[in-house]
């Protein structure tokens, strides 16, 4: 049987420069004139997952803990946990090789419903309060941490990963049909501070120094 051939939601007007081809996907690891940041990442292709049980207390995802709080989430050994509400929880793989999805019944791959970018580099939560009423560098609470609400207009989880000056950087993800959407207004709003489509390559070396 052929494979089934994989496509992302998101296109940029760029001129890839380095790709790869994995797991039926086109990943682009570089663009031509990425210049010194900020960057928007597409990371579509990276694996997400939902996890709903009347327990989460009992989960325990790649071996994480499940946060016992709604909005907080945690990152370890690649995988971005995030608990939603009292019986579900988003899970995102940033890192590493490509991970097996777990065999129990209460998950559900949605990496191919969803859009999943990055936004890095010092401008990102400026460009962000461009786009959404949302906080994302609420003092009260600790990164990463979850938010559920609407990011120009569409209704997204975003995930403040980290707040350290040029380490800073965000993740969201939103329903696929929303991807050329939320890609314009987020162009758009980073225009002025020079914000350029990058390849997984500078997610994954953002990522790593965290």
């Amino acid at each position: 049987m052929k494979d089934i051939k994989r496509y992302s939601p998101v296109q940029f007007k760029a001129t890839p420069l380095k790709t790869e081809s994995r797991d039926n996907w086109d990943v682009v690891t570089e663009y031509h004139g990425e210049g010194e940041g900020p960057w928007l990442v597409d990371l579509s292709h990276r694996m997400r997952l939902d996890l709903q049980s009347s327990d989460l207390a009992s989960k325990k995802p790649f071996g994480i803990d499940v946060p016992e709080t709604p909005g907080q989430s945690v990152l370890e050994n690649g995988f971005l946990v995030n608990r939603m509400n009292g019986t579900q929880t988003s899970i995102y793989h940033l890192a590493g090789d490509a991970a097996e999805m777990p065999g129990e019944v209460e998950y559900t791959d949605v990496s191919e419903n969803t859009v999943f970018v990055a936004i890095i580099g010092e401008a990102a939560f400026r460009i962000c309060e461009k786009l959404s009423n949302l906080d994302f560098v609420d003092p009260a609470k600790e990164a990463p941490c979850l938010y559920q609400g609407p990011f120009s207009h569409i209704p997204c989880q975003i995930v403040t990963v980290c707040r350290d000056g040029e380490k800073s950087g965000l993740v969201l993800t939103c329903s696929r049909g929303y991807g050329r959407d939320v890609i314009h207004a987020i162009r758009h709003a980073g225009d002025e501070f020079g914000l350029k489509p990058a390849g997984e390559a500078k997610f994954t070396d953002w990522i790593t120094s965290l």
